[in-house]
């Protein structure tokens, strides 16, 4: 098995000239689907988690002089992100579940079209 030749192939073939091929929109368009929901639901999950990582230490007295409205506004915080955290998944389905009935026309014209073509 000669390596150098396969490696060189394989060089070779990450500069050669690609045209575009249907797998490959088809690729592009399940990326654009999937892309926004998942950032938003990492942002709204990191947010979440931040304002009820805030709010414990507000509450425990690491945040603040320990008195009385901080423990209050620790808990309304800790409240706010778990809740925050609890409606994350459910929106990221609906938002999932929007976003692949608006494409699914032309996924499933494109996956038609390259599945019958072979």
């Amino acid at each position: 098995m000669n390596t150098d030749k396969i490696y060189a192939e394989a060089i070779a073939n990450e500069y050669s000239v690609k045209k575009a091929s249907k797998v490959v929109a088809l690729k592009k368009l399940d990326k654009k689907v999937k892309l926004l929901p998942n950032v938003i639901t990492y942002v709204v999950g990191v947010v979440s988690t931040l304002v009820l990582g805030v709010g414990m230490c507000c509450s425990m007295g690491v945040l603040g002089n320990g008195g009385t409205e901080f423990f209050v506004g620790g808990i309304v915080l800790g409240v706010l992100g778990i809740i925050g955290m609890g409606i994350n998944y459910p929106v990221y389905k609906k938002f999932m579940t929007s976003r692949k009935e608006r494409y699914a026309n032309d996924i499933i014209r494109l996956a038609t079209e390259i599945s019958e073509a072979k």
